[in-house]
């Protein structure tokens, strides 16, 4: 099945035959339904009567290829690739609980192993009890190391043990899971900064990334959690979660245009390899 096959289209632009002050009523009704959020739908929709006008488009099918350009310019300004080219390349997965953290690590781990990378996971979330026992499950269904502690341990010192190891073993990537909860901002700010720190240390010239997980049905409290984990640290990506149910997931596009973070993958079902790299084209068109 492909990358968009199984998100239900809400046909933004069924039912109109003319480009007159209805269509654009309804259309930026659509898209602030389908979580673009207001501000940036509204830039949009102005946008595209802009472009309408200039290039004298009077029809709808023309009105959605020129919507299609705007909304698929705003996800490719950055850069969606991942960057593991020098190992061992540390990707760092932050979020709330219950937005599928361990889910898309243990995913990663699987495609990154299918791909012959010698994978590392960091059971880095040593507040919840079955945060390292749930990651162990799926390192043992992707056939790849984990490295943990007891619980209540200090998440910065398996980090260190993660890395150490990561050295010792020659392995090209390592997945740090984290709390997705700590009793208030600037706990989880000050928890960050010193896995970093420990990361900076003892990896200094391995490639990083950030990864924020982000629930597609939480819509507008997406971008609220994209800016507070901005603060806390330097998202490099989104893994966009649960786009297999109603859930549009628009509120990429005004994380994409607010914070300047591109998509890096999107979970479209439960299987391993529902976890996909993220495609912008094919993600305009499914939500138009």
């Amino acid at each position: 099945m492909g990358l968009f096959d199984k998100i239900k289209k809400i046909g933004i632009f069924s039912g109109f035959s003319q480009l007159d002050d209805d269509f654009y009523d309804q259309l930026e009704e659509s898209l602030v339904m389908a979580d673009m959020g207001a501000q940036t739908t509204l830039e949009a929709v102005e946008e595209l009567r802009a472009r309408c006008r200039q290039e004298k488009i009077k029809d709808v099918e023309g009105a959605r290829a020129c919507m299609r350009e705007i909304l698929t310019q705003a996800l490719s300004q950055q850069d969606c690739a991942m960057e593991l080219s020098r190992p061992p390349a540390v990707v760092l997965v932050i979020g709330v609980n219950g937005v599928g953290k361990t889910t898309s690590i243990g995913k990663l781990a699987a495609r990154w192993h299918g791909e012959g990378k010698k994978v590392l996971l960091c059971a880095g979330d040593t507040f919840r009890a079955a945060a390292a026992d749930q990651l162990a499950v799926w390192a043992q269904r992707a056939g790849v190391e984990l490295i943990r502690q007891h619980e209540g341990a200090d998440p910065a010192a398996v980090v260190y043990d993660a890395m150490a190891a990561a050295k010792a073993r020659r392995a090209d990537v390592v997945l740090v899971d984290t709390a997705g909860r700590l009793h208030n901002k600037q706990n989880l700010m000050n928890e960050l900064n010193k896995i970093s720190r420990v990361i900076q240390r003892e990896c200094p010239d391995s490639s990083r990334e950030n990864l924020l997980v982000l629930d597609a049905t939480t819509g507008q409290n997406g971008l609220i959690q994209a800016k507070q984990f901005s603060q806390a640290a330097q998202v490099t990506g989104i893994v966009l979660t649960k786009l297999d149910g109603t859930a549009k997931g628009g509120i990429v596009i005004a994380i994409a245009k607010e914070l300047g973070v591109p998509v890096k993958y999107v979970g479209v079902g439960e299987g391993v390899d529902d976890l996909q790299p993220f495609d912008p084209q094919a993600f305009v068109q499914a939500l138009l």
